[in-house]
């Protein structure tokens, strides 16, 4: 979908969360691409974690973002797969007010054709929560690539065209 150039640029502050219970910052590959990926795009990176995978950790880190007026939009990776620790998708399911289930099913749909059916191994998915965006990726740096590339380049882009999750920022918390 287009980009329409006449409309302003409006930068998202966006937190990244890496949930891993054996990476550090310097082992963190999916985490840099994150980041490098959203700041070429114009963005801000508001803040950047790494948390072990344990749900009531992570639902902690996701409240302390939800709550700071400096972010916007929280991008996590990793925790997303079927496996015992892998439990990012619970987090954000107890924080979640809306949950965005296209998110998932489009990130799936794109991953298919990168890496088959492997693809239904993952639990990608987003919500809004009290006015700040969260989308959970899998941890793998090709995933990460899928997920910004695919979905939310454009979609955290205030100029694409029909429409664009930015555009509805001030409208998140209405009743």
């Amino acid at each position: 979908m287009p980009i329409d150039e006449s409309r302003t640029f409006l930068p998202v502050r966006i937190a990244v969360l890496t949930v891993s219970d054996t990476r550090g910052l310097a082992e963190d590959r999916s985490g840099d691409t994150l980041v490098a990926r959203l700041t070429e795009a114009g963005h801000v990176l508001a803040d950047r974690r790494i948390e072990k995978d344990d749900v009531e950790t992570i639902v902690s880190r996701l409240h302390a973002w939800i709550g700071d007026p400096e972010v916007d939009c929280i991008i996590t990776t990793g925790g997303t797969g079927v496996t015992g620790r892998d439990v990012t998708p619970e987090a954000v399911e107890q924080v979640a007010e809306k949950m965005i289930p296209g998110f998932g099913e489009l990130f799936r749909m794109l991953s298919y054709q990168t890496i088959g059916t492997s693809t239904v191994q993952s639990r990608a998915c987003a919500c809004v929560s009290h006015g700040t965006y969260i989308f959970a990726l899998p941890g793998s740096t090709g995933a990460v690539k899928d997920g910004w590339d695919g979905i939310l380049r454009d979609q955290l882009d205030s100029r694409h065209r029909p429409c664009n999750f930015v555009e509805l920022m001030p409208r998140l918390l209405e009743r």
